[in-house]
Order: C-alpha cells, then structure tokens, then sequence
C-alpha cells in the first residue's frame, strides 16, 4: 500500500492532522494507523466516572473523517523505515510520502513498592482498560487518587459525587501545582473539600500495602496509612517515542521527539504532533513536558497544512499551555506562567487581580463569583499569564486572554479594551474583571 501522508496514531492529534491534511490537500490520499478500534475523547474521560451514563457516550467518532475520504487501518505499528519510507505493522507494510508521528503518551508508573497488586489504575485512554477501572470503582467503598493535577481533581470530584470516600494525595503544596499560583489554587481545594474530598499536599507515597493481592491502603512517607479499595495514580504521562527513536528522529531533551516550529522533526518528510511531539514555551522557549489535548489538536493543524509547503499564517511560535477545567459548578482556567513560574524563570512582574460578580445585578440566580489574576512584565507591561477562576464563563474567558498572551497585549490595551456586556451574561461593564485587573498595572505603567 502507497499514501500520500500517513499518520500514526488515532486520537485527537492523529484525526486533525488527517483532518487538515485533507481538506488543505484534497488530492492526498491519506491513512489513519492506529492500534485501537475505538478511540476515547481524552478530556471527557474523567466523567466516565459519574456524570456520563456510560463510557459508549465518550466516543470519539471517526464518520466525518471517513466521509471526507481518510482511510483508517487499525493495527499496530512496529517500525519505520526512513530510508525506504516504509511503515511496518504487524500485519502490513505502507509506504508514505509525507509521515506523521501522533503516538500521545502513556501514563507514567512510578516505581513505588506494591504499585503492581490489583486494584491500583493509571487513567489509561484504552477503553477495555478503563471498564476495568470503572468496575474497581463501582465496587470500592474508598478511593485513593495519588496526583492533583487537573486529571486528579476531576477525577476525584467526579468518583465522589458517586458516594465514594476519596482522598485526593499530592507531593506539592497545593492542587494545580503546574497551573496555578497559592491564591487562585486555594479557591479550587476549599470547593473540592466542601463537596467531601480529602486532600493531603506535602505527602508522597512510601508503599502500598495489600491483602491477598489486591490492594487495601496507601502509606505516605510520614507513616501516615489510608485505607483503599481502588487506588488511581495520575501523576503524568511520558510520550510515546520508542518507535521514533529506532527510527533514527532526534530526541529533545525532555524525551519527546524534536520538531521546529512548523512541527517537521529532524528527517525530511516526517512530521510528530501532541503528547510525543516537543513543546517550547511561548516566552522562554525552553522545551516543556505540555500534554493537552487542546494543545495536540493545535499541533495537528500546524502540521497538516505544512506538510506539503510552509505556510507562514499558521506558523506555531511556542505553547501558552492555555486549559480550562470544572469541579461542580467551579470553573478555573489557567493560560501562560504563573506568577511564581515568571519569577523563578527571571522575569520582574506585576500583578493585577480582581473578584467580581459574573452577572449584573448580583441578585441574578445563576451568577458566580469571578476571580481574574493577570500576571505582566514589570517593564513593558505586556501580558505573561493569566489565571480565572468563576462558572461557566471561565472557558472563554481564559481563551480571550490566551489570544491575548500570544498577540503580545499590555495591561494598557487590556485595561482599555472594548467588550459587550449584559446582564444574564456577563459581569457589569463597570467590574469587567479583565479590565479591572489590568487597570492598576496600566495606570503604574503611565506613572512611570
């Protein structure tokens, strides 16, 4: 079999950049190899845990993609071969002129003793794996998850509205460690503890213990034993490189495959997007361990339209690591470095931040308190990160204010800018929170 792009792998990266690939060159043929048949919508897999009926409802569906005449082969990949340009599966062999790594990742496992005894899950994006995890939890009483990044807390938030006894364990001193500075990541821990989560921060797993094999506690360094029926570990995921790496593409340091900013690797013809694809930081261009889907489908689009000629306009010029997340009914989203991140990266900073009422009057029923931190450079005042915290509103907020970061804003032009209000929708054009936030910086700014 011959194509003219092929990509390896089938979840978000994998379907967009066959998606762009398709519709930027509709004379391409264009092949899909993945391993499994039925692919999950990464971000909706927390809620298999209880606001979805069943885990059938977080399919992601392939039909539009086959209408536009992209072929799937569900197999295995075992090897590349650069020089003839060869893909080789378990069953077959498949020549391609363009290529395209899309591999994701696989939740790390840490070496911590009895990790492998029954009961204890990573949150894997295979759907027979996770069934698996669903029946543990439906038959668990207590449930441990040991990582509170934003797929611990969903997680978490979601097993306990089941009834369960959770306890949410993180190493740092906070819940949103990466996302997050103190102030905006207490708001999210008081909301998870007031709905019945249990969080331990500054305490790491020593062992688990278990009876007849499966496991039935959890204990922390500082001899501290929680009991456990099911224990879920969420504390990253690595990239899946091993077949790049035998191929021969460049590695990046932090073990992802090397790509330029048009998302070519280091051989000709051969593209990587998502989890196993290098990120830099928009600011530092320091390479980052960013795994989102949000992010893998934004590297998907770079890559398949590039993949026959550059094309400037959609040039990927670094990650804001922008995301949005909910426990509920609160909101949080986070775009950018955090205020402790730009300081230990060396950036002089001032912050501005404001609390409002995401509706006007505050006396409307569905209204939510909005919480709006905006960390800029001291110097020029341009925008370096973002963190909201409020209802629904939050997604497109945070999303406003990550165009934002990339277009290079300052707290003059934010404090300044020109929004359409209402009542059942927004906060009042008086206590516009972006503005706010922005006003105190932009005014020391014209001070100086």
């Amino acid at each position: 079999m011959k194509y003219d792009v092929v990509v390896l792998g089938g979840s978000a990266a994998g379907l967009i950049a066959a998606k762009s690939a398709k519709l930027s060159f509709p004379g391409k043929k264009v092949l899909i190899i993945r391993k499994e048949e039925i692919s999950l919508i990464p971000c909706g897999i927390p809620y298999i845990f209880s606001r979805l009926k069943s885990i059938d409802d977080d399919i992601m569906g392939i039909d539009p993609l086959k209408k536009l005449g992209v072929e799937f082969l569900i197999d295995e990949v075992i090897r590349v071969d650069i020089t003839s340009k060869k893909v080789f599966t378990l069953k077959e062999s498949v020549e391609y002129e363009k290529l395209v790594f899309a591999l994701g990742s696989t939740p790390f496992v840490p070496p911590i003793e009895g990790i492998k005894n029954d009961g204890i899950f990573t949150i894997s994006k295979d759907y027979n794996y996770l069934q698996n995890v669903l029946e543990s939890i439906r038959e668990a009483r207590k449930v441990v998850v040991i990582g509170a990044g934003f797929i611990g807390v969903e997680v978490s938030d979601e097993i306990r509205k089941s009834g369960k006894d959770v306890t949410l364990v993180e190493a740092m001193d906070r819940v949103l460690p990466l996302a997050f500075d103190e102030d905006i990541a207490s708001v999210v821990a008081d909301k998870l503890s007031s709905n019945g989560v249990t969080i331990k921060t500054n305490s790491r797993v020593k062992r688990f213990s278990a009876a007849g094999g499966h496991v039935n506690a959890v204990e922390l360094e500082d001899g501290e034993k929680i009991e456990a029926d099911t224990v879920i570990v969420s504390i990253g995921y690595r990239p899946n490189t091993k077949i790049a790496k035998e191929a021969g593409l460049f590695i990046g340091k932090n073990g992802s495959i090397w790509t330029d900013e048009y998302l070519r690797t280091s051989e000709k013809d051969i593209f990587a997007a998502g989890d196993c694809a290098e990120h830099k930081d928009f600011f530092t261009r320091k390479a980052t361990k960013l795994m989102l889907a949000s992010t893998a489908t934004f590297d998907a689009r770079v890559a398949g339209c590039n993949l026959f000629g550059l094309k400037v306009i959609r040039e990927n010029k670094g990650n804001i690591s922008i995301f949005s997340s909910a426990i509920n009914g609160l909101a949080m989203g986070a775009a950018g470095v955090t205020e402790a991140t730009a300081r230990v990266e060396g950036f002089e900073v001032e912050v501005g931040k404001f609390t409002a009422i995401d509706r006007h009057p505050g006396a409307i029923e569905d209204k939510s308190q909005q919480i709006v931190k905006l960390v800029f450079s001291k110097h020029n005042g341009i925008l370096l990160g973002a963190q909201v915290v409020t209802g629904k509103s939050t997604g497109e907020l945070i999303n406003i204010l990550g165009l934002a970061i990339q277009k290079g804003m300052t707290a003059v032009e934010l404090a300044t800018l020109q929004v359409g209000t209402h009542p059942l929708l927004t906060a009042a054009p008086t206590m516009y929170p972006i503005i706010i936030a922005a006003e105190s910086v932009a005014r020391n700014i014209c001070l100086k």
